[in-house]
Formats: C-alpha cells, sequence, structure tokens
C-alpha cells in the first residue's frame, strides 16, 4: 500500500488544501493529512480544533486519515511506514523553503519522495493567513474555505 502524508499547520484548513488532498488522493492508495505543531507560528485554532475541522471536512472520503504530531516529519513518515510526502506550491517563494526543507527531509529518511503538487488556479494565490485576515474582519471567506471551516472563524472572531 502506498502511503503519502500531507503535513501542515492548516490554521484552518482552505479549499487549496482540499484541492491538493483530493488530487493526491488519486495518486496514492492512503493520505494521512497530519496537523503539525509548528513553533514559528501562533495558531488561532489548536491543535484538536484542526484536526476536527479537517475531519469534519473530509469525512465522507475513504483512504483520508486525519492525524496530529510534533515533531520532526521525517520520523513520522517512518512510524506511520509513507514512502511520500505531499507539499503544496503556489509560488517561487514557497519553492525556495519547500526545496530546502525537502533535500533536509531527504536527508533524515532517504525513503520518503517529496512531491510537490499545485492547487486549482482560483486558489493559487490563497493562504491561511489571508483567510484569518479576511475573517477576522468580517468579510466573507465561502469560496476559500469549506462551510464547516467558515462556522468556525465566525465563531472564533465574535469572541
Amino acid at each position: 500500500m502506498k502511503i503519502a502524508v500531507y503535513p501542515g499547520t492548516f490554521d484552518p484548513i482552505t479549499n487549496g488544501h482540499v484541492d491538493i488532498i483530493k488530487r493526491s488522493a488519486k495518486l496514492f492508495d492512503k493520505i494521512i493529512v497530519t496537523v503539525a505543531v509548528n513553533t514559528q507560528k501562533i495558531p488561532l485554532f489548536n491543535l484538536t480544533e484542526r484536526a476536527e475541522m479537517i475531519h469534519q471536512v473530509l469525512k465522507n472520503e475513504e483512504r483520508i486519515e486525519v492525524d496530529q504530531f510534533d515533531g520532526l516529519i521525517a520520523e513520522y513518515l517512518k512510524r506511520v511506514n509513507a514512502s511520500a510526502m505531499i507539499r503544496g506550491l503556489r509560488a517561487v517563494s514557497d519553492f525556495e523553503y519547500e526545496f530546502q526543507m525537502s533535500l533536509m527531509n531527504r536527508k533524515l529518511n532517504p525513503d520518503v519522495e517529496t512531491v510537490f503538487l499545485t492547487p486549482a488556479q482560483e486558489y493559487i494565490h490563497l493562504n491561511s493567513t489571508i483567510v484569518k485576515e479576511v475573517a477576522s474582519f468580517g468579510g466573507d471567506v465561502s469560496e476559500y474555505v469549506p462551510d464547516y471551516v467558515k462556522a468556525k472563524l465566525q465563531e472564533k472572531f465574535k469572541k
């Protein structure tokens, strides 16, 4: 069984993420979407909330699991017996960072390949930070996140 892991902060999951996940599922037998702790970021949603949002958004997708991890992704990939890691690329700036991370992960775990996918054109400009910014000011994020996530954003920003 070919297992791929799509790690990310997913704070929150966007339609761009969903697009990459669903397209990845066409390439692999199983996709594990894993919510990461990123010490460089202060998330709006806690780890459990982010994982629950992803689970709700993808609950009807067979062969897709949701998990959480804290630590080196190379170690997580070994633990779940993954043969590939999925990464999304939107712009040249993404490529530079992802290229460096890919090389380091290859050094730490040479049995795993990194597969880069670009999101559909309508999501190429999208990231979670932009979505949160728009939502924080009451803007409409309907075309950028699933309805469940939109409702969770509205709940967060009502407080």
